[in-house]
């Protein structure tokens, strides 16, 4: 057969004006489909990766790094946004393709369905980028014959013989017929095998010289396509921009008209159905051909018979029907469709051999609804088969509903149940579970009240059918710990089968992994003796497990980069470890910026592993954030830090203590016309120029904007004489850059070694941040060993790492989140009573105090930074777009999408503007740039923001189109601005000019005190726990301590910051109790420190009772502990020797006088007196 014929005779003619290779490959695939349907799936797969990597070379995607095929059509979807049924085609052909190389089965149904998807890929790739697109109709797909056809039209009758004999109870074996039909399939099959190995041996020679030909044409492929690529990479970063939005524009217009029809949906259908483990055909497994249900497989039969109609699907687990499946055209609003599913399972008849749905759920009858009938089969599903997008969630996805309870609603899922998953569902009983979590006791989990508390809450949001519950826990109250105790509850119920833990962070999945294997359960076993854990790393699934631990980067590789993606109900339950962080850019869009942007610009990598699978959430946090909440919803249980302190299980800290240097105190000031040293960020190098005009520098620009090695080595000369690098306490300072941590290491290092000689071992400092070497080690190191016990780091300590010991707490950088501020605070709050820590200390020579400003609650303009001026200018310049935009509604009332989008790139194009205007005075070629721009556009350019805003969208369009160069010369521009970001290098001498602490408006300490004395006079009369601690301090309770140190916080004064001003004021470190100090502003009892109290009260034990020398040890491990509690009960001796049997064992070792000794314990801490 000539070229020319071969062309009329195939469907994919139109692909030779691309590339002969095209077509070659869709041609073999027609070629080879009688003789070999492997090789033609195969073929096609082939074919869509060719045409990926045209794509991709055209949008200017480096196709040097090796890709996978779902790697590189991320990149492509990334860059040029593919429409989501596009990017199923490609999907279904890569997996039907991959199927073919490994299984070596494929059938001709299969293959033939291929054909039909790939030319409907191809169609739409050629009128991307075709050149008669616009007029191009590909005619009627004409399928090649099928040798098959006799073959299956047997194996029908057979089904349907065989389900006949079944239900008149006749031995299959003694039927003629049925005989007669197998020995017919088998002759069916011989001649077949016989036939295509004919035809096989026929075409060798021929194929061999064929795949000998496309080889060579692959190898002149990839030389145009590197050509291709060389020809783009040299062009300008403007030109290569401009062209990804050409391919964007073609490829999106040609999806404009890419409409799958019923039997290409159901063929996309029929793959997801397949990937989720059912075996489905809709045109061959149906009910007319005979298929039924069978024992150990998983079918999903299409057209079954029901009184409501034939259901699209039914899918059956064995014998029994366990979900029916309405499918529906592309284009059609699937989510009220599944009322139909919702009819069809009523309307099914569950009568031998099937095994009804409610039996394996433990009922003797079907479910209730809302009328007189009845839901015979549990759950139901409505799909067009196009992916799942948020924002038009009606029109897509797949949409489930269990319709075993009338309070379950319709949901959409990424994709289909598993046979397994929808078994385990059926059996599973939430009531039960629930029953049992309500019955189950707390007492061996070793829980604190408040972390029980947050349990009950998560377990009580899950029973009113919550779909997530977030809780706010201050750093250092025990998350994972809380965590472990719900995670054991829900396994131990069966409430959930697996459980997946979810980290940003190896680090943090790793100090979960341990706590896992240490913390102790029920019978003193860790949660990893009891049930499987898969740790980090550990990615394959297995049937026994039950939690694994994983960071959000390893699943969305997992998810969406991989050939095998996990079925959406792998996990029931999704627990996120900080989940504040990770989510900045998830915002739900408004219906304009749907209709022209891609939805992934607006979602995080948590929110797309949260969307696919189905599972409920939990989220931990200690500062929920308001995009926190939008996924999660409002906390279900806060428990905060100043509750947390108190309670007494978080350490609070002393007033920051600051620095004030010449420098902060006076800033940095460059004169006009000096010559600086710059660092070019990126390169590194250090260059010289000449300021312009005079350059100002505040303190919250250094070390940023400005380095002054002279300021950071004043400040680390003055924490040498504080920090102790030989001591139990550990210390964290917070630098602005890598470069800027190096810079202090160095300083630090030079001011210990001074001051220390030769004893200084420089391992006690050390940098860890995300470029040291063998990090995770170096973390390891700090909280374990006793070196290094000074970390220097910039983001990655900042969240989520545990060191008790930490004590001091320095920033060398400004932070303006309060989120970020309080986490990195949180680093510190941990008791540690193996060192005796009491309070930590905060180090703030960079002022960050005044740095913390309200929350705004302003939206910002520019919602998305992912939105490029480029993207916004498209859409405004694009006809077909700004249509669009022009007819969808804005963010206010009147307004309309496009006049968003104007307003955006005005404000981006104005930032850039007035920057260069404010800069084109001591700029000349910037001034000369500008002065031209005026010329082309006609307008001042600082004012093209106004003149674009006034034109309104239609005639903005028509300016931009008219200055295609516009672009370019905002990157003109730009370039002669510089960069935002190169800081200065500043040798102005510095010096510390005080050391000082401040106590809120109270500049000195003695007026703090003073303030507090008038208060606790003011209040005594108001507040009946505070007349407890200064009448009767013995007799006061838990509740009442609680009570008055929130009175007191709430008012600005705590424990830490009274020692502190004691200490300020008589230079005398007086370690006493909050009931210490409440007294001496009530009554002036002196200040004793608290140890000192409990030392004596417990000389008065010692003398005053007769004791054995192993009762004397148990007392003395009682008196270590007594140093860190207020309120001495049997509550305390609980917690603090729960492990030795609490205070049940502790009464039995003191021979029953535990109560005794508590009761005088609290007398001789606490004498009688009154005011």
């Amino acid at each position: 057969m000539n070229t020319q014929e071969s062309t009329q005779a195939s469907n994919f003619g139109f692909l030779k004006e691309h590339d002969e290779l095209f077509f070659q490959l869709a041609h073999s695939a027609e070629r080879v489909f009688s003789s070999d349907p492997n090789t033609t799936l195969i073929k096609l797969r082939q074919l869509g990766e060719a045409i990926a990597q045209h794509i991709a070379a055209a949008s200017g995607i480096d196709l040097g790094e090796k890709l996978t095929q779902v790697e590189l059509l991320q990149r492509i979807h990334r860059e040029i946004r593919l429409d989501p049924v596009v990017r199923e085609l490609f999907h279904t052909l890569r997996i039907e393709g991959n199927k073919a190389t490994h299984e070596f089965q494929t059938r001709h149904k299969d293959a033939l369905d291929g054909l039909k998807i790939a030319r409907e890929l191809a169609v739409w790739f050629h009128r991307s980028f075709g050149q008669s697109a616009a007029n191009f109709s590909p005619g009627r797909f004409i399928p090649p014959k099928d040798p098959s056809h006799d073959l299956r039209r047997l194996q029908s009758q057979i089904e349907s013989l065989k389900h006949d004999l079944g239900h008149a109870n006749v031995e299959l074996e003694s039927s003629q017929q049925l005989n007669e039909l197998i020995a017919k399939e088998k002759a069916e099959y011989e001649s077949l095998a016989v036939a295509m190995d004919e035809e096989s041996r026929t075409l060798a020679k021929q194929a061999q010289q064929f795949e000998l030909d496309l080889e060579a044409q692959k190898l002149e492929y990839e030389s145009k396509i590197e050509k291709l690529q060389k020809q783009i990479s040299a062009k300008e970063d403007s030109a290569r921009q401009q062209q990804k939005q050409e391919v964007s524009h073609k490829t999106q217009t040609a999806s404009q008209s890419l409409v799958l029809n019923e039997e290409l949906t159901r063929i996309i259908i029929d793959t997801q159905l397949v990937e989720a483990g059912w075996e489905a055909d809709s045109q061959e497994l149906t009910y007319a051909n005979g298929n039924r249900p069978e024992k150990g497989t998983n079918k999903a039969i299409a057209e079954w018979p029901t009184e409501g109609g034939r259901a699209d699907y039914v899918l059956f687990a064995g014998l029994t029907p366990i979900a029916v499946v309405e499918a529906k055209k592309e284009n059609t609003n699937v989510a009220g469709k599944i009322r139909q599913a919702e009819r069809y399972s009523k309307g099914i008849k569950v009568e031998k051999p099937l095994l009804p749905a409610w039996e394996l759920a433990g009922r003797g009858q079907p479910w209730d609804c809302d009328d007189s009938e009845t839901y015979k089969v549990p759950f139901v599903y409505s799909s067009n088969g196009r992916p799942y997008v948020k924002q038009l969630e009606e029109q897509c996805g797949t949409w489930f509903r269990d319709i075993r309870k009338s309070s379950n609603t319709r949901r959409a899922l990424q994709s289909f149940h598993t046979p397994e998953g929808l078994l385990d569902r059926l059996s599973r009983s939430k009531a039960k579970a629930e029953e049992q979590l309500r019955k189950e006791p707390f007492s061996y989990l070793g829980l604190r009240d408040y972390q029980q508390k947050a349990i009950q809450a998560t377990e009580m949001a899950l029973e009113q059918g919550a779909n997530s519950a977030l809780l706010a826990m201050a750093t250092g109250t025990g998350k994972t710990r809380t965590i472990i105790g719900l995670m054991y509850r829900f396994l131990k119920a069966e409430r959930f089968k697996r459980i997946l833990f979810l980290v940003d962070r190896s680090a943090l999945g790793q100090q979960a992994v341990d706590s896992f294997n240490e913390a102790p359960l029920e019978q003193n076993f860790p949660l990893s003796k009891i049930y499987n854990v898969a740790e980090l790393g550990d990615m394959a699934v297995e049937a026994e497990t039950k939690i694994q631990v994983a960071t959000v980067q390893a699943m969305v590789r997992r998810t969406f980069l991989s050939d095998n993606p996990p079925p959406v109900d792998q996990y029931d339950c999704i627990i996120v470890d900080e989940a504040h962080r990770g989510y900045t850019l998830d915002q739900e869009m408004t219906d304009g910026e749907l209709a022209i942007r891609d939805p992934n610009q607006y979602i995080s990598s948590y929110r797309r592993v949260l969307d696919y699978f189905d599972a409920f959430r939990i989220g931990l946090t200690a500062t929920p954030a308001k995009h926190t909440s939008e996924i999660f919803g409002k906390p279900v249980y806060t428990y905060s830090y100043r509750e947390a302190v108190a309670d007494d299980w978080l350490i609070d800290h002393e007033p920051p203590i600051r620095y004030e240097t010449l420098l902060t105190k006076n800033g940095i000031t460059f004169e006009k016309g000096a010559e600086v040293s710059v660092i070019n960020t990126q390169t590194g190098a250090v260059e010289t120029s000449e300021l312009e005009d005079e350059v100002n520098f505040e303190v919250e620009s250094f070390n940023r904007k400005v380095i002054n090695e002279n300021f950071n080595r004043v400040i680390c000369q003055q924490l040498v004489q504080e920090l102790d690098p030989f001591g139990d306490e550990k210390t964290m300072i917070f630098c602005a850059t890598d470069l800027h941590a190096d810079m202090v290491k160095r300083l630090l290092d030079d001011a210990f070694k001074d001051l220390y000689n030769g004893e200084y071992n420089q391992q006690a400092v050390a940098k860890i941040t995300g470029q040291s070497d063998k990090v995770d080690q170096l973390i390891s190191k700090y909280k374990n060993e006793r070196y290094p016990n000074i970390a220097i780091t910039v983001d990655l300590l900042t969240t989520g790492i545990d060191v008790p010991p930490i004590c001091n707490l320095v920033f060398l950088r400004r932070v303006r989140s309060r989120i970020l501020y309080e986490q990195m605070i949180g680093r510190a709050t941990r008791r540690c009573d193996d060192i005796g820590k009491t309070v930590f200390r905060i180090y703030d020579p960079v002022d960050i105090y005044a740095a913390l400003e309200e929350v705004n609650t302003m939206k910002p303009l520019v919602k998305n930074p992912n939105i490029t001026i480029e993207q916004l200018a498209e859409e405004i310049r694009n006809p077909e777009s700004l249509e669009k935009a022009l007819n969808s509604p804005g963010d206010m009332e009147g307004e309309s999408q496009a006049d968003v989008v104007l307003s955006q790139l005005s404000q981006k194009l104005m930032r850039v503007l007035r920057k260069a205007d404010n800069k084109a005075e001591s700029n000349p070629k910037l001034k000369e740039k500008l002065d031209e721009l005026e010329q082309s556009w006609g307008v001042e350019p600082k004012y093209l923001h106004k003149h674009l805003h006034e034109l309104g969208p239609k005639e903005a369009s028509n300016f931009l189109n008219q200055h295609q160069a516009l672009l370019e010369q905002i990157t003109e521009v730009k370039s002669y601005i510089g960069s935002e970001y190169l800081p200065i290098i500043s040798e102005h001498e510095d010096r510390i000019e005080e050391r000082a602490q401040t106590y809120g408006p109270h500049k000195r300490p003695e007026d703090y005190l003073d303030s507090f004395n008038k208060f606790i006079k003011d209040q005594i009369n108001q507040s009946s726990a505070l007349a407890v601690v200064v009448n009767k301090p013995r007799d006061l309770t838990r509740e009442q301590l609680k009570e008055v140190r929130l009175l007191l916080d709430n008012n600005g004064y705590t424990e830490a910051k009274l020692q502190s001003a004691i200490r300020n004021q008589t230079n005398k470190d007086i370690a006493a109790s909050i009931i210490g100090h409440i007294r001496r502003a009530a009554i002036g009892e002196p200040l004793m420190p608290f140890e000192q109290r409990v030392a004596k009260a417990m000389d008065n034990i010692y003398s005053s009772h007769q004791w054995t020398p192993n009762q004397r040890k148990w007392l003395d491990r009682l008196s270590k502990q007594l140093v860190y509690e207020v309120i001495i009960d049997r509550e305390f001796v609980n917690n603090r020797f729960g492990e030795q049997g609490g205070a049940k064992r502790f009464d039995k070792v003191l021979g029953n006088q535990l109560d005794t000794v508590l009761v005088e314990l609290n007398e001789a801490m606490w004498p009688s007196k009154t005011a």
